[in-house]
């Protein structure tokens, strides 16, 4: 394929150029979302937490169990879930950043439609199960809801249509991996809540397939710029929970209970340069070529990181209104 830069080297053209080439992707778009569709099983919040008008006593008396197993719940996986409850919900910010480079009339639009749908029944399952359940405070739960949302998320990236995908693929795991270790962490004594986050990391999974899948056919197409957006995010991503009250003190104790640390990161980075085959790539220029090599050394760079991180960590207390100002406390 041929990429046509538009007359002139305004961030604005070299965005259109980039538009262009995911254009060209529409067609195999279509196919992966037919995959997807055909792999996916639909589960909605009722199939966990039914809520009709009419219940039997079986289906009554779910909330009462709940109730009583959810007492056991540790602090910290209370911590996790609400990191991973407020997350969901700043779906609003997602859908916005992906729609502004797809339009509105083509399969990309049809996709991020769908990953909207399956998405916000994330968010969803997840407040359904923290109110019926009653894991916390819920009134300040909601204030940070309110708080995260109208602070708005405006990333560099966001501007870079190829940058957008390399976020998502790596970002999509991550949060597969926080909903997955935070069920196992829940353990077997919360089957529900276990079986909840079970089927959201599932949902993750075949989401973040569909962004790497994209990114490397970007990668197959325009090597050159793909490799320097590439670069640009690979480093580090913040999750984009980050402008929520209290992220990071409760992103801290999520790594020190082992649900999602810097080690996690570092696998997802090695995971996507070998799909991406960017050792392979080749008839880079000086500058792409440049960008390849600081990729490659990205995961010896992560581990010196996780490394200083576990090393500088120190005895510490935490507590959060959204859990009545319990104190958790950590030994290095």
């Amino acid at each position: 394929m041929n990429i046509i830069i538009p007359t002139g080297n305004s961030e604005a053209n070299k965005t259109l150029s980039k538009v262009e080439v995911l254009n060209h992707l529409e067609g195999k778009v279509k196919l992966w979302m037919e995959d997807h569709i055909n792999k996916r099983r639909l589960w909605l919040s009722s199939d966990f937490l039914p809520a009709d008008e009419i219940m039997d006593e079986e289906s009554e008396g779910i909330y009462k169990r709940l109730r009583e197993r959810v007492k056991g719940l540790k602090d910290a996986v209370r911590v996790a879930v609400a990191v991973n409850l407020l997350t969901e919900e700043g779906l609003p910010h997602f859908h916005r950043v992906i729609a502004k480079h797809l339009g509105d009339d083509s399969f990309w639009s049809k996709w991020n439609n769908l990953w909207t749908a399956e998405e916000d029944r994330h968010g969803a399952i997840l407040r359904d199960y923290v109110r019926d359940g009653r894991l916390f405070n819920f009134r300040e739960i909601e204030l940070m809801q309110f708080h995260y949302i109208e602070s708005g998320f405006n990333p560099d990236w966001d501007k870079d249509p190829y940058q957008v995908f390399v976020y998502t693929t790596l970002q999509e795991r991550a949060t597969q991996f926080s909903h997955r270790n935070t069920g196992l962490m829940a353990g077997d004594d919360e089957p529900v809540l276990k079986g909840i986050l079970s089927s959201i990391a599932a949902d993750e999974a075949k989401h973040f397939t569909f962004y790497r899948n994209v990114f490397k056919e970007i990668l197959a197409l325009d090597p050159n710029r793909a490799m320097l957006s590439a670069v640009s995010i690979m480093p580090g991503i913040d999750m984009p929970g980050l402008s929520m009250p209290n992220f990071r003190e409760m992103a801290d104790i999520i790594r020190r209970v082992g649900i999602y640390t810097p080690w996690h990161y570092k696998s997802i980075v090695e995971e996507a340069i070998k799909f991406w085959n960017i050792e392979l790539i080749t008839g880079l220029n000086e500058t792409a070529s440049k960008a390849q090599e600081k990729i490659l050394g990205i995961p010896n760079r992560l581990e010196k990181i996780a490394q200083f991180i576990e090393q500088k960590s120190k005895t510490k207390s935490f507590s959060f209104g959204f859990i009545y100002d319990r104190v958790l406390s950590f030994e290095v």
